[in-house]
């Protein structure tokens, strides 16, 4: 069986610019269009790369860039640049508990995530609990295609799937969005 979730011995991967190319954060954050969001959660974060750049378009808010490896949260302690320390705050979560508040998040969003989730339901609710009322829920993973990076073919998941656990998972005006050349992004409100 091949193995969900991203080695951490990788992470340099995940720090590439060259990502930017195909993930462009003014892209994804012009299609989310999170009106005067003062609050972020970025579950999955891994080395806080999106948390960082997304952090930036805030207007006094913070990102609560979440993960469940010790590595990657020791990793940002240590190397997030230092004009982001109050706004970017790593935090250790389990596989489908984020250990925030109720309602805090006007955006919660998940990058290159869902294909190695073991239940996409929890993970999904946890999310629900995370956002205020007209909170978004943004999943951008990997399309079920072949595509010149990502994950093996057999661990991607059909927009289709996403859409339908989105949903099911209480969200409202869900849409999905091609902006992106090798991913399917999925928004979801909560009402």
């Amino acid at each position: 069986m091949e193995e969900r979730k991203f080695d951490p011995r990788k992470l340099a991967k995940l720090n590439d610019p060259a990502r930017l190319a195909y993930l462009d954060p003014e892209t994804i954050w012009k299609t989310v269009h999170p009106h005067e969001a003062r609050v972020l959660v970025d579950i999955g974060a891994g080395t806080g790369f999106f948390s960082v750049l997304f952090g930036r378009m805030l207007q006094n808010g913070k990102v609560y860039a979440c993960d469940i490896s010790e590595v990657m949260i020791t990793w940002m302690l240590e190397n997030l640049p230092s004009e982001t320390r109050d706004l970017v705050i790593p935090v250790r979560m389990e596989e489908s508990s984020v250990p925030l508040a109720d309602g805090i998040a006007d955006l919660v969003y998940m990058i290159n995530l869902h294909h190695e989730l073991e239940d996409p339901e929890r993970i999904i609710a946890e999310a629900f609990r995370l956002l205020h009322n007209g909170g978004k829920l943004a999943i951008i993973d990997w399309k079920k295609e072949e595509t010149p990076q990502g994950p093996p073919l057999s661990l991607r998941v059909p927009a289709e799937t996403i859409m339908e656990q989105v949903r099911k998972g209480g969200f409202s005006r869900c849409a999905a969005y091609s902006v992106l050349p090798y991913h399917t992004f999925i928004v979801g409100e909560k009402p």
